[in-house]
């Protein structure tokens, strides 16, 4: 059984529920989260030899409850609980099995809380909310298994240690609490989107996870125009993946993109989710950030891209949430509408920001806008300097490969085209 079955994927959809479940009557949520992922690891070696259950929800219930029971109160207790559980779930299954978002929000939250670093948070909401395995979580960031179970380990420790509860957070604590879980989930979302290393650009399971919990927390919080305004920033760029790579998997830059390939209902219903919230709710960086992926979705080409409101809304951005990266994109903007020199001169205000100046974007971006002023011998050496930096290896190869094209249209522009 794999992640393409459809017994697996709804099997996987099942586990929050069912950790919620136990969670919520039992406490002890490292326990009960082992018990499921026991329960997981059974489902994936007992379903393709005695074949799928009826009720693939009550199967994973039963038997992550007996894991639990096991570790908690020993074979007497185990024996009593069982009976309760079995006809719990036959109740259960003569009503119908509740969808139990209530409880995977809950899990959300405490997967993101502030006692845990961003690293973990994802890792543990990867684990506990989405369900995929250790092993699949360590090969979407690319470290090794023990690494990654240790890190989820001593998650789940810290959140022990903080005296977490299983309960959404109170009127006071919500508002940090839900800017912990946008910044957890739009950092899902960015690492499928790009990532981060490896030799694939894209990593959809990623996304399609953080699109998923995201639909959950809007739903659960219909008025929070920064939750409304991640969910369409995730619809508006996710709509573009199938236009981002090409047949080898290779990097097509945004200008470059058969737009014919772009999933128009999804860019429908972002645009109409941001459209709604901007005229309601206080104006977020989520929802700016939103804003800006719909003026370019809304663009049939490339040129017809309506780079002065793009730039009017970065410079928004970077006042509600300044950060040198937001500045990196506005550098792009400005170059758009008032030529590379206006941006270079931007670029060079955060030339020297830890936060930007060592990473392959900057070096990436200055690349191209010294090639739109001429500099090519500047901008064949950027290249090559974000090249080096950026550990995807989509990424690199597209960066030298711009470094190649922009040699051969220059050969003799001196000793970077020389080489």
């Amino acid at each position: 059984m794999n992640g393409d079955d459809p017994g697996w994927r709804e099997l996987r959809l099942a586990a929050p529920v069912v950790l919620g479940a136990l969670v919520r009557r039992h406490g002890h949520f490292d326990e009960c989260e082992d018990a499921v992922q026991e329960a997981l690891v059974a489902a994936s070696s007992q379903w393709p030899r005695t074949g799928r259950p009826a009720n693939p929800t009550a199967w994973l219930r039963t038997v992550a409850t007996r894991r639990l029971v096991d570790r908690l109160r020993g074979d007497a207790a185990r024996r009593r609980r069982e009976a309760r559980d079995a006809h719990a779930t036959r109740a259960g299954e003569d009503r119908g099995t509740p969808t139990g978002e209530d409880d995977t929000l809950t899990l959300l939250f405490l997967c993101c809380h502030p006692a845990l670093t961003p690293p973990s948070q994802v890792a543990l909401t990867l684990r506990a909310v989405a369900g995929l395995t250790t092993a699949e979580i360590a090969r979407a960031f690319l470290v090794p298994e023990p690494t990654m179970a240790q890190r989820i380990s001593r998650a789940k420790r810290q959140v022990k240690a903080a005296g977490a509860v299983f309960a959404m957070p109170g009127e006071h604590d919500r508002p940090a609490r839900v800017a912990a879980v946008n910044a957890v989930l739009y950092l899902l979302f960015n690492e499928g989107h790009t990532a981060s290393s490896g030799e694939e650009l894209v990593r959809p399971q990623l996304t399609a996870e953080a699109i998923r919990l995201a639909r959950l927390a809007h739903r659960a919080l219909p008025d929070d125009g920064e939750v409304a305004g991640l969910l369409a920033l995730m619809l508006l760029t996710e709509a573009r993946r199938p236009a981002r790579t090409g047949p080898a998997g290779e990097l097509i830059p945004l200008a470059e993109q058969d737009r014919s390939r772009w999933d128009a209902p999804m860019i429908a219903e972002g645009i109409a989710l941001i459209t709604r919230t901007l005229a309601r709710a206080p104006v977020g960086p989520y929802q700016l950030q939103a804003a800006i992926a719909a003026v370019h979705d809304e663009a049939a080409t490339a040129e017809e891209t309506d780079w002065p409101q793009i730039l009017a809304l970065y410079g928004l951005l970077e006042r509600v949430a300044p950060n040198p990266v937001v500045t990196l994109n506005r550098a792009v903007a400005l170059t758009m509408v008032h030529g590379p020199d206006a941006g270079l001169a931007l670029l060079d205000t955060i030339a020297h920001d830890p936060r930007v100046a060592a990473s392959h974007r900057y070096a990436s971006v200055r690349a191209h806008l010294l090639e739109l002023a001429g500099d090519t011998d500047g901008a064949l050496a950027a290249y090559e300097d974000a090249a080096r930096r950026t550990t995807s290896t989509p990424e690199r190869r597209h960066l030298l490969g711009r470094a190649a094209r922009l040699r051969q249209r220059h050969p003799a522009d001196g000793p970077c085209g020389a080489r």
